[in-house]
């Protein structure tokens, strides 16, 4: 396995499929170029996505064929045969909305050029051939060799953007907090982040059609997708955060002394996993806020202006970010207990 991780997976999978497109060509007498130029492109991270992508790229590479053999047909090898044929592929693709084959058929009718004397019809249909084995072979490949499983690259992900998050909420909310250009850098990075492992999760989910999960596998993919759905709510509250800090918000001094403490407890938390119970913060918040929200003379002149006042949302913000975390604490110390539960029932 470390071998497949230091090569990577993806590689292993293309190389096979070229290997085997290639030896079927030969075997049948086809020339093999077009057919693993299809195999190559047409690997993608999951079964799923190989088989609507080739359901695209097949018509899209019979469009450029067929544009091949008509221009060389009325004007032989030459460079306007070139233009013509690569020209009217891509916009024939485009009008046809086949985006994912444009660059596939766009290749094989300028490619197409070069090895078409005779028959034309023939060598359409070869084209034709080549390219529906080139397809066939990269699903099968994909479906069946080293079958992609992102269980535990979304795992490591979710726990690294949780830490990531800590440290942007230390950043954001305390004192020390950075320039509204560098929160805004923090918050685009998770963003990222979290798109990529949404991403990954959005392959696992389409790889069940073709390889259900079973057992924990299925219970993991099942949390993750809670999990992430958790940390995207704590960056929601981190970005209605990155305009405020303490010294913008009228609270006395223990007041404000009270909340530094909170969040920093539960930064120092999240990032080095420190046994802090973040209820007893959490239920400190709401005091503050209960207590806040009762001192009518603040809170109604800040609504005539038409929005909460920054001290009350500073404090729900601070208070559902804790409450998250909360969650996702007893969502991972359940998954702790379960596996040394299971490897203690190995060891005995």
């Amino acid at each position: 396995m470390k071998f497949f991780d230091f090569l990577g997976v993806r590689v292993i999978k293309t190389g096979v499929a070229i290997f085997l497109t290639a030896l079927i060509c030969q075997l049948l007498g086809l020339p093999p170029v077009f057919a693993v130029i299809t195999a190559i492109v047409t690997l993608e991270p999951t079964v799923s996505d190989s088989i609507k992508k080739g359901l695209v790229r097949f018509p899209a590479s019979a469009i450029g064929s067929a544009f091949a053999v008509f221009f060389i047909a009325i004007f032989g090898n030459s460079p306007i045969t070139y233009t013509l044929a690569a020209v009217f592929t891509i916009v024939t693709c485009y009008k046809l909305k086949l985006h994912a084959g444009l660059l596939v058929a766009t290749i094989t009718a300028v490619a197409m050029i070069e090895v078409v004397y005779d028959n034309y019809f023939l060598s359409f249909l070869t084209r034709l051939g080549t390219t529906s084995i080139g397809l066939i072979v990269s699903i099968i490949v994909n479906m069946f060799i080293l079958p992609p499983n992102y269980i535990k690259e979304i795992g490591e992900n979710i726990n690294r953007l949780y830490k990531n998050i800590g440290k942007a909420t230390l950043s954001i909310v305390t004192f020390d907090a950075d320039s509204s250009k560098n929160k805004n850098k923090l918050l685009v990075t998770l963003d990222k982040q979290i798109l990529k492992t949404s991403e990954l999760i959005r392959f696992q989910k389409d790889e069940t059609d073709f390889h259900p999960l079973v057992g924990s596998n299925k219970q993991d993919f099942y949390i993750a997708r809670k999990q992430i759905n958790r940390l995207k709510l704590m960056v929601y509250h981190l970005t209605n955060l990155k305009n405020l800090s303490l010294d913008d918000v009228l609270l006395t001094t223990d007041e404000k002394l009270l909340i530094e403490n909170a969040v920093e407890s539960l930064a120092e938390h999240m990032i080095h996993q420190t046994d802090v119970d973040l209820t007893v913060h959490e239920l400190t918040i709401k005091r503050l806020m209960q207590t806040f929200w009762l001192n009518n003379n603040v809170v109604t002149h800040e609504l005539t202006e038409g929005h909460l006042p920054n001290e009350l949302i500073l404090l729900y913000e601070v208070s559902a970010l804790m409450q998250l975390a909360y969650e996702f604490d007893l969502v991972k110390n359940s998954i702790i207990k379960k596996e040394k539960a299971v490897l203690n029932q190995k060891t005995d």
